[in-house]
């Protein structure tokens, strides 16, 4: 089971909202709306984006790298090696 089973509800909400924005920009830029308001709504779509990230990470830290750690061996070493590139990507991004 994945480590975001449980909210997978929420997280589908999330985006679906997320997805919406998106949209909502698409439009912006369709009828010319002024830049510094479309770039206000992608920075709101961007914090967004990066709240589901974090929580997904948060997850996945709980779940499925917890459960590696009971485990022992490489299933942990590989687990925490995994969440360490996902942190290096999300600081990146």
């Amino acid at each position: 089971m994945r480590g975001y089973a449980q909210g997978k509800n929420d997280y589908l909400q999330r985006l679906r909202r997320i997805e919406g924005q998106v949209r909502g920009l698409q439009r912006m830029v369709e009828e010319d709306v002024y830049c510094i308001d479309v770039l206000t709504q992608v920075s709101a779509a961007t914090a967004a984006l990066r709240t589901v990230a974090v929580s997904l990470l948060d997850d996945h830290l709980s779940q499925c790298v917890s459960g590696a750690i009971e485990e022992g061996g490489s299933v942990a070493d590989d687990k925490l090696r995994e969440a360490s590139e996902a942190i290096s990507r999300l600081v990146r991004s």
